[in-house]
């Protein structure tokens, strides 16, 4: 039942040419600021049924040749040991994890710049230690009262004093482990130095939300509000782009309210700016590889309706705000979303009535709705788990998959050994039961073999999940939402 909405061959397809036209209108050298995540862009893939979430990595490898890659990380997130919420890394850690996956697809990584430096002591030890990996690190300095001082930017005080970072390729993609790191500073200091060493280059900008040629309220660029609600970005309609060319357009408040000041800056470097508008500096042809708008509609309404859960129990953990949650209220309501919309809300809710006890309901990819109960050997995430796999094998309900004899010893172990009060498994524990009594089971084997079959299956948990069964599940590529309630009172959850 998993429609498609966008055509990934087409996107590549036209992404690259875009690109490799501005390229060209620069005369052969670009610095593409890349916003967002250059790889497993599962957001994109949620909100664009069809969108592969590995498109933008394969879309560069189509300029493979031509194109190297500069990761910026801001030296105050390294002294703060900022971390990536959906990986649970810092983000020192995860620029070096990202050159080994640009490097595993045969990407060039040309260096690191470390921006907005100050001496930070951390800073200067990540250095140290990416250099003795054989990295190149450059420095970016902080410049006062940017970027509202345009003379003292741009002048060897500013721009000038940063480290000139030396690039080989025509296409220098900057891209970083997350927001604020300094990608545009980045590429305008380049674009500095370039311009004083008598070399041409040109900035675009590289954003696949919100999507500039679809309406401000479409569901698609909706739900990217929804995603940085923390953020609080707002889509707005570009209004120097609607001056400059008749033509109405999206694009978000950051780059609206930066491109007076961005415009000044180009005007500084080149003696003129290249753009009118800030839509202008973008290259995103997302919009015009949609092939079913209905499609993508009803994908990006499940996606704030997800966003509005997750929020929910963020709130409820200390990690968000009630303007967030607020903001995400405003955006259902916008489109007149009702929970009920999420069909394994309601299942799930009815059985935890049922039993008084925590429940998991599942979305099979054909529409079947399958739940799972709180038991004494299994918690309902556990039990929803075992119980799609024996539906979607087509093992009867009764049939049991793990025989209590194999449970109860690693229960035991648990508890007795491991200090764990509750003894009922995680998922992770009965898929590992489940796969030793694979070995001399037919059905079991025949169970382990469906787990591919729950990629983008829908999960909706009554209560909280633990992290071990909320990782597991995601693992499986399941979309998970839970009600922001926990099990017990108690104030501390694992």
């Amino acid at each position: 039942m998993n429609k498609i909405g966008f055509d990934s061959q087409k996107y590549i397809q036209l992404q690259s040419t875009r690109i490799r036209e501005r390229i060209e209108y620069f005369g052969g050298k670009l610095y593409l600021e890349f916003g967002g995540k250059l790889f497993d862009d599962y957001h994109a893939s949620r909100v664009l049924p069809g969108f592969a979430p590995d498109n933008k990595i394969r879309m560069l490898l189509e300029l493979k040749d031509q194109a190297e890659i500069i990761i910026a990380i801001n030296a105050n997130d390294i002294e703060k040991n900022k971390v990536r919420g959906d990986l649970g890394i810092t983000y020192d850690s995860d620029v070096i994890r990202l050159v080994d996956v640009f490097r595993e697809f045969g990407l060039y990584v040309g260096g690191i710049a470390v921006t907005q430096y100050t001496g930070q002591s951390a800073a200067d030890q990540f250095a140290v230690r990416l250099r003795s990996m054989g990295l190149k690190v450059y420095k970016l300095y902080r410049i006062p009262d940017y970027p509202s001082n345009v003379s003292g930017i741009v002048s060897d005080e500013g721009y000038g004093r940063n480290d000139y970072i030396e690039t080989s390729r025509s296409l220098v993609v900057v891209t970083a482990p997350g927001p604020g790191s300094g990608k545009m500073a980045t590429c305008l200091s380049q674009l500095y130095h370039e311009h004083k060493r008598g070399v041409k280059a040109g900035y675009a900008k590289f954003e696949t939300f919100p999507i500039w040629n679809l309406p401000l309220k479409h569901p698609v660029n909706l739900a990217y509000e929804a995603a940085t609600a923390d953020l609080n970005d707002v889509n707005m309609i570009d209004p120097f782009h609607l001056d400059a060319y008749g033509e109405t357009t999206v694009n978000y408040n950051r780059d609206i309210e930066i491109f007076p000041v961005l415009r000044e800056i180009f005007k500084r470097i080149y003696g003129e700016c290249p753009y009118k508008s800030p839509t202008d500096m973008g290259v995103n042809m997302a919009g015009k590889s949609i092939v079913d708008d209905a499609v993508c509609c009803e994908a990006s309404c499940q996606e704030i309706i997800r966003r509005y859960y997750r929020t929910a129990c963020a709130l409820k953990q200390g990690r968000a705000t009630e303007a967030e949650l607020n903001k995400l209220d405003l955006l259902m309501r916008t489109l007149s979303l009702d929970f009920s919309q999420r069909t394994t809300v309601q299942p799930a809710l009815d059985l935890a009535a049922r039993t008084g006890e925590p429940a998991v309901a599942i979305e099979l990819n054909d529409g079947r709705i399958i739940t799972g109960k709180t038991s004494d050997l299994l918690g309902a995430a556990a039990a929803a788990l075992l119980n799609a796999l024996k539906e979607l094998a087509g093992i009867p309900d009764e049939v049991k998959l793990i025989s209590p004899t194999v449970i109860e010893p690693i229960q035991h172990l648990k508890v007795a050994h491991m200090g764990n009060r509750n003894p009922r498994l995680h998922t992770d524990e009965i898929l590992i039961a489940l796969t030793i009594c694979a070995v001399t089971d037919a059905n079991a084997e025949l169970a382990m073999e469906q787990l591919s079959n729950l990629k983008n299956c829908e999960a909706h948990s009554t209560v909280i999940l633990s992290q071990v069964d909320e990782g597991m599940l995601g693992k499986l590529g399941m979309n998970l939402t839970c009600e922001p309630a926990y099990q017990t009172n108690k104030l501390y959850h694992k």
